[in-house]
């Protein structure tokens, strides 16, 4: 395994950790205090920031350590984690997942958000709260003391002396807190093995009030200046009631590759008998991404003032030292983690033999390029076993012989090992769930609107393929439903709402589909405001007679908006088309219902798979189709006296007392140049995209079974009113039907163009 594959496994895993790291936060700001769920999170970015050291990247090192101390603070109850914090904490987590896609991908991040961000946990952890909602402080002006002036850098942040232990100060006071001076020199092998000197001094600096005081006086001019080589050593004095084991668990790492001394000391003075060295004091500071010192100053001393160009081989060499020698600490790493990999493994096998259930839970990594090879062997199986069913049903008149037996059979475990097959593609939606919230976050900071997002059913499976489509469609209908459908917190109060406003998303099955609803208790769809701006646009009639369904489709209309300004988040008219084209594209259909005051629902139905569908295969025009069983509702043979005409070529059927349009799919493809005798042929009731029903007319019904899905896009070409093609037991191949796109059709609209909008027609 080479370090590119390492790297690859590292960022899979910052993926889970971040997943579990917002899973846990969204948790706690729900009001869950449970330990475990604060330790899972807690473990979460101290997994990322271990892994990001081994790697050497020192951006998401330095923050993920910054965010890791504010959240022990919390772990140690020294925090109280409040909504403020939380969303100081949210928004942290969305800027260490974007250091982890820049570390990735080679991109930048916001210097100015990381930086910030970095001062309000730092201010957190020291316990100085976040500003609370104005609401909060009207509420507690009259109660609340007025603090005393501290100083603050040009930032404004209020720099604050940092311990864990809140009596720690007291303690000193006392002379209660012993003092220790700790002489710590690295060798060159320290930072060979990829142990970087700055981190150690900074889990030190957990223990206690410290000082550092660099000795520099090893260091050679710049020609003679070795970058593999250790020059500095260091004397910190620190003040814990930790003890001197604590001290030197810090180095337990590091002992072996350096000169380490830990001694406690009588008085506080600092360190002793150094007053005379050439030493350089160092302020400690928690975060390289902060570019001044938090530290109070240290006590003078007299100093031998260092040449400008020494100074900058000090660093240079510093920082050379720390980078150059990563890929050798990696590489004795992974032998060290590899050998234990190995003994994990062996002892697990052990133990497995003595318990079935230590082998229940067992996952492994597979690339999905592998799985989606067996899905397509599979596919290929299902066909061969077809086109062999069928060869034999054509040469055994009396359908008993053993070999049709035989291969009934291996029809049973041919659906078997497809179904198995495709469940290990199927993935809960929950990872796409989750990157949502941080997108209500953004866009409620953007609006100044106070937004909840409430996810069910994030553990409902579908197909990989459906998922890593479903990102964009659902990021801009919470776009839409934030910025256009929720009322300011100012306005749901005097409408008598709540100023929290709030949006569902969840998922559940339903008739071998997958359903995702986006509801929100926003003012709802503005009909008349949407005609309106639709008849403006000349996307409509001014006399068109729209049913309230109709006009709420407008939205989907390419350029369509009812922003009144364009600004970041919306009013280009883009956004609820992709959305459209998006759900259109996955074999789905997307469905609104709205009540004006109360808010709107988007329902998408989408199918659990892009590989197979359990379709009926039908005869129109002498051709072979395929119509999706889940667009099916029932089948009927039509009689003369449920057929009614009207208009030029218009005809209805008529079905338990109402009345349903009948399409003649051979019409509409162009199959046939006249219309058929509904009475001769066979019509198949189906769900249009708005709710409604269409009665498709047919030729004949040959029967149903399960079909491989093949792209006609990546093969041929797209056809219209085709959604793709398979290959029939006699080796055939068989289009399959675009439902919607023909029920479109039959309401005016060509099949030439996008069948998108078939609301308006």
């Amino acid at each position: 395994m080479d370090m590119n594959e390492i790297k690859e496994i590292f960022f899979q895993e910052c993926e889970e950790q971040l997943a579990e790291l917002e899973s846990g936060l969204l948790k706690m700001n729900d009001g869950d205090r449970d330990p475990e769920t604060v330790n899972a999170v807690f473990r979460a970015v101290h997994s990322i920031k271990g892994g990001a050291g081994a790697f050497g990247l020192d951006d998401l090192v330095a923050f993920a350590h910054v965010f890791e101390t504010t959240l022990d603070c919390v772990r140690s109850n020294k925090l109280e984690p409040t909504q403020d914090v939380l969303k100081v904490m949210l928004k942290a987590a969305d800027v260490l997942a974007d250091l982890t896609n820049a570390a990735r991908d080679g991109g930048s991040v916001d210097q100015a958000r990381s930086r910030g961000l970095v001062k309000e946990l730092e201010a957190l952890a020291h316990g100085a709260l976040p500003a609370p909602s104005a609401a909060v402080v009207a509420e507690a002006a009259p109660k609340a003391a007025t603090p005393a002036p501290a100083p603050t850098d040009d930032s404004g942040f209020q720099p604050i002396p940092f311990s864990f232990d809140d009596d720690f100060g007291a303690d000193e006071a006392a002379g209660a807190v012993p003092e220790y001076e700790v002489s710590f020199r690295p060798r060159s092998d320290l930072y060979a093995k990829g142990n970087d000197a700055t981190l150690l001094l900074r889990d030190l600096a957990r223990l206690g009030e410290m000082s550092i005081y660099c000795d520099v006086d090893e260091l050679p001019g710049l020609p003679e200046l070795d970058p593999e080589a250790a020059y500095f050593k260091w004397t910190i004095s620190i003040k814990t009631d930790k003890g001197e084991d604590a001290i030197r668990t810090v180095f337990e790492f590091a002992e072996w590759d350096c000169d380490l001394d830990v001694r406690q000391v009588a008085d506080a003075a600092g360190p002793s008998g150094n007053e005379e060295l050439p030493m350089v004091p160092v302020p400690f500071d928690l975060s390289i991404l902060d570019e001044e010192s938090t530290e109070p100053e240290a006590e003078p001393i007299e100093e031998a003032p260092l040449p400008k160009s020494d100074a900058a081989a000090a660093v240079a060499a510093a920082e050379t030292a720390s980078n150059v020698t990563q890929l050798a600490a990696v590489a004795a790493r992974v032998e060290k983690k590899e050998a234990a990999l190995a003994a994990a493994a062996a002892a697990n096998a052990a133990a497995a033999q003595n318990s079935a259930a230590a082998a229940a839970g067992q996952t492994i990594r597979v690339d999905l390029d592998r799985v989606d090879r067996l899905i397509n062997l599979v596919g290929e199986l299902v066909i061969n076993q077809a086109m062999l069913s069928q060869s034999v049903i054509e040469n055994d008149n009396n359908g008993t012989s053993s070999i049709n037996m035989g291969l009934e059979e291996l029809q049973q475990l041919t659906r078997e090992i497809q179904d198995s097959v495709m469940a290990i593609r199927a993935q809960p939606v929950k990872p796409v769930f989750q990157r949502m919230s941080r997108i209500v976050r953004e866009i409620a900071d953007m609006t100044g609107k106070s937004i909840r997002l409430i996810t069910e059913g994030e553990n409902t499976e579908v197909d990989k393929t459906v998922i890593d489509k479903l990102a964009e469609p659902l990021t801009h209908m919470i776009r839409n439903a934030v910025d256009h459908g929720i009322e300011t917190p100012e306005k749901r109060e005097t409408l008598g709402k709540n100023p929290e406003g709030t949006v569902r998303l969840t998922a559940k099955h339903r008739s071998g589909r997958i359903l995702i609803e986006l509801a929100d208790d926003g003012a709802g769809i503005n009909r008349e405001k949407v005609r309106q701006k639709a008849i403006d646009n000349d996307l409509i009639a001014a006399d068109a007679n729209l049913s309230d369904e109709e006009i709420d489709n407008l939205i989907f209309l390419p350029g369509f908006s009812t922003a009144d300004k364009i600004s970041d988040i919306s009013g280009r008219g883009v956004g609820m088309d992709v959305v459209k084209r998006s759900i259109q594209a996955l074999g789905g259909r997307i469905n609104i219902t709205s009540k004006p005051g109360q808010g709107s629902v988007f329902t998408m139905s989408l199918p659990l798979t892009l590989a197979v569908l359990d379709g009926m295969v039908v005869t129109v025009a002498g051709q072979t189709l395929v119509v999706p069983l889940t667009a099916i509702v029932e089948t009927l043979q039509p009689e003369a006296a449920a057929i009614h005409s009207f208009g030029a070529n218009h005809r209805l059927i008529s079905i338990r007392n109402s009345f349903c349009p009948l399409v003649d799919v051979g019409r509409i493809l162009n199959f046939r140049a006249t219309q058929a005798n509904p009475v001769e042929g066979v019509a198949l009731l189906v769900e249009s995209e708005g709710g409604g029903q269409r009665a498709l007319m047919v030729d004949a019904i040959q029967g149903q079974r399960q079909v491989v899905i093949k792209s006609l896009e990546a093969n041929y070409t797209h056809v219209p009113g085709i959604a793709a093609a398979t290959i029939l037991g006699d080796g055939r191949v068989a289009l399959i039907l675009d439902v919607d796109a023909v029920v479109g059709a039959s309401r005016g609209q060509s099949l030439k163009a996008e069948i998108s909008y078939a609301a308006v027609g």
